[in-house]
């Protein structure tokens, strides 16, 4: 059986921003090999193992990539610091250790598979959609994710990110036409007042739009004004990517617009054996099981559309303590995340 604690503690001390995983993905395939049936770098750059030869399929989907930071790994006052042990190193390794745990009676009955997936930090998601190509659909699927070793995350809100560039030959400024960034920042208000108009009368941060402005910058070079602007909007099941483009590219036209991160919404549903096997594990470590939504997305947007199966994200740790310089994680409750998830896959099977 794997330490949790010092198998996490390694797998942070290896840096992992998106796109520059394959070490740490090579540390973590070490580490299954031990138990695993097999194990694997798989042609994405994911960590890959898979154990038993049972008829009841579960795969625990989470990523280990990061976002950039170094936050200084140590454990202090039962705290194990550095980044990624919430965001999402932390859950992958939770379902490593617990996995580590699985008797062999149980592998009978089971086939679990880990997927540590590559950038679900950056807009690609490119671990998560290589997997629902390459894998078996599963029978139940976890996510994972920060959700607190009591609770479980049922959805996320999906996502469109939009970025405009805007040229117009220069003018002198005693002038009275708009300058490129007065039209950008226009534009911005005008999608601001239909975000209001969409919000209009809805109640529960999870079923409004959410708009943000990442960045505005301007220039000119004598002869031509450049501005270019990037803003993000958080959807509701409401309203679908696809939707919102319809919506906006009436406000946008007379820029030129670039839209990615084309990710749904997906809430799951609340009462599945598998919600049931998390309620009844977290019971029975001490716990009161509670329901989380999300308004940020996970790999969860990603796949639901291609596996539509029971589902829900669990991990150790607090969310608000995502990219943060301060990310750590309860070494207490990454304990008892273990223990909640070797009873659910004990369970399960």
């Amino acid at each position: 059986m794997l330490d949790p604690v010092a198998l996490l503690e390694q797998a942070v001390r290896v840096p992992s921003v998106s796109g520059q995983e394959a070490e740490v993905a090579d540390f973590l395939v070490s580490q299954m090999a031990t138990f695993a049936d097999c194990a694997f770098v798989d042609e994405a750059g994911n960590a890959i193992g898979v154990l038993g030869q049972g008829d009841i399929n579960v795969t625990f989907l989470g990523h280990i990539d990061t976002v950039a930071g170094n936050v200084p790994v140590e454990i202090k006052n039962g705290n194990l610091y550095g980044r990624g042990s919430v965001d999402a190193k932390g859950a992958f390794c939770t379902a490593v250790a617990a996995a580590s745990r699985l008797p062999t009676e149980l592998r009978k009955r089971l086939t679990l598979r880990l997927i540590g997936a590559v950038e679900e930090e950056a807009p690609s998601s490119k671990g998560a959609r290589f997997a629902v190509t390459a894998y078996p659909k599963p029978d139940m699927l976890i996510i994972g994710e920060p959700s607190g070793w009591d609770a479980i995350t049922l959805g996320y809100k999906g996502r469109l990110v939009v970025k405009l560039e805007h040229l117009k030959a220069n003018f002198h400024s005693a002038s009275d036409d708009t300058t490129a960034t007065e039209d950008v920042v226009n534009a911005w208000n005008a999608v601001q007042s239909l975000v209001n108009d969409l919000n209009d009368g809805v109640t529960g941060i999870f079923d409004k739009v959410q708009i943000s402005l990442a960045n505005v910058n301007s220039s000119s070079d004598g002869m031509t004004q450049r501005c270019t602007a990037a803003f993000g909007l958080r959807l509701p099941p409401a309203y679908s990517p696809e939707m919102m483009v319809d919506m906006l590219e009436p406000q946008l036209a007379a820029f030129t617009v670039t839209m990615a991160g084309h990710e749904r919404a997906h809430r799951a549903a609340k009462d599945t054996p598998l919600s049931r096997a998390f309620r009844i594990a977290i019971r029975e470590q001490g716990g009161k099981p509670r329901f989380k939504v999300k308004t940020g997305t996970s790999d969860m947007n990603v796949v639901a559309p291609s596996w539509d199966v029971p589902m829900l994200a669990y991990g150790p740790g607090d969310s608000s303590l995502d990219h943060t310089p301060e990310e750590h994680v309860a070494i207490a409750e990454l304990e008892q995340a273990v223990a909640v998830l070797s009873q659910v896959f004990h369970s399960l099977g």
